[in-house]
């Protein structure tokens, strides 16, 4: 199978860094903080992303981006989207023109309202896929079970890279539709915050069952008017996506509403954060796209106007319910 690289040394980075090395093939993991390189070196551990878990000693760590990739039959994109376009302007003329690269963010960059896999095809001539579905990296690394989706327009090159992912614990299924894919992954974390805040806010299970159900529109209207196909949404990386990180502690955009609902800043949420919550940032993208495409997107709207204009998340919620009354269905 040759080489395979892992771009990325976050947790979802190492933790499939971990499975691809436990499966016995031939992995590297790039990490971008050398003094982490080092400790992962010496003592097996990546204790800023995955403190807890010790790494096989055959995964091969590097801080050079050029090692990596050289010799990379496979390139596995990890990097949070926001940094994708740095890292791999560096990394791009390395790469074989045989490679495969493999896009496991989730979010949208600001500026260019690009998703990670479209700016990996402006920088690289490499066929690119999209692994995407609902998976904390905490209970990946604890082999528990999981199903995902791998998403690209090569069908040859899906059915490869499903062997190559799947395992007894990771279940990994076939998809065609790159672009639902991607923006299931992305869009659901600005509903994540949504769910936060919510919850934060004590409204309830209704009041988070509904976020759910009118964020999935939410999603499945701009999906749609960018050229996904609807039923991408009823999948792993849309609903299945949806539902894990609305309604579980573990997911860092769930977090971020959470402390917003309290009442902290922003600015004061990121800069305890030590992980990136993409959500943040694909607010306003999402936004942008929204009116771009003019799809009605008043949860994405809200969220919005909470994390840029600084508005109270209670009235948020409130102006949300205080829409114009109409159909569920329409359009």
């Amino acid at each position: 199978m040759g080489y395979i690289t892992v771009i990325g040394g976050g947790s979802w980075g190492t933790t499939l860094a971990y499975i691809l090395t436990d499966k016995g093939y031939d992995v590297t993991l790039w990490v971008h903080e050398g003094p982490l390189v080092e400790e992962i070196r010496s003592t097996r551990c990546n204790s800023m992303y995955l403190p807890g878990v010790r790494l096989p000693d055959e995964l091969k760590v590097t801080d050079s981006v050029q090692e990596s990739v050289t010799k990379a039959r496979y390139v596995i994109n990890a990097v949070p989207t926001q940094f994708t376009r740095s890292v791999f302007k560096e990394a791009a003329p390395h790469i074989s023109a045989e490679a495969i690269i493999v896009s496991v963010s989730k979010g949208i960059e600001r500026g260019t309202l690009l998703s990670v896999s479209s700016i990996l095809k402006e920088l690289s001539s490499q066929h690119v896929a999209v692994l995407s579905g609902p998976s904390f990296a905490k209970e990946v690394i604890r082999k528990l079970p999981t199903a995902v989706t791998i998403a690209t327009e090569d069908k040859t090159a899906g059915f490869i890279l499903q062997e190559i992912f799947n395992t007894n614990s990771f279940r990994v299924y076939t998809h065609d539709d790159v672009v639902g894919a991607e923006l299931g992954g992305a869009l659901k974390n600005v509903m994540a915050v949504a769910a936060g805040i919510s919850d934060s806010l004590g409204f309830g299970d209704n009041a988070r069952a509904s976020l759910i159900t009118r964020g999935l529109a939410e999603m499945t209207r701009l999906g749609v008017a960018m050229g996904a196909k609807e039923r991408t949404f009823s999948g792993l990386s849309g609903i299945g996506d949806l539902v894990l990180t609305c309604t579980s502690r573990l997911s860092r955009n769930y977090t971020v509403g959470t402390k917003l609902g309290q009442g902290m800043k922003l600015g004061d949420i990121l800069a305890e954060t030590k992980s990136v919550a993409e959500g943040v940032a694909t607010a306003e993208s999402a936004y942008e796209l929204s009116q771009k495409y003019a799809i009605e997107m008043p949860i994405v709207e809200q969220i919005y106007r909470v994390l840029y204009e600084d508005k109270d998340p209670f009235f948020a919620a409130k102006d949300l319910m205080d829409r114009t009354l109409k159909s569920e269905f329409y359009g």
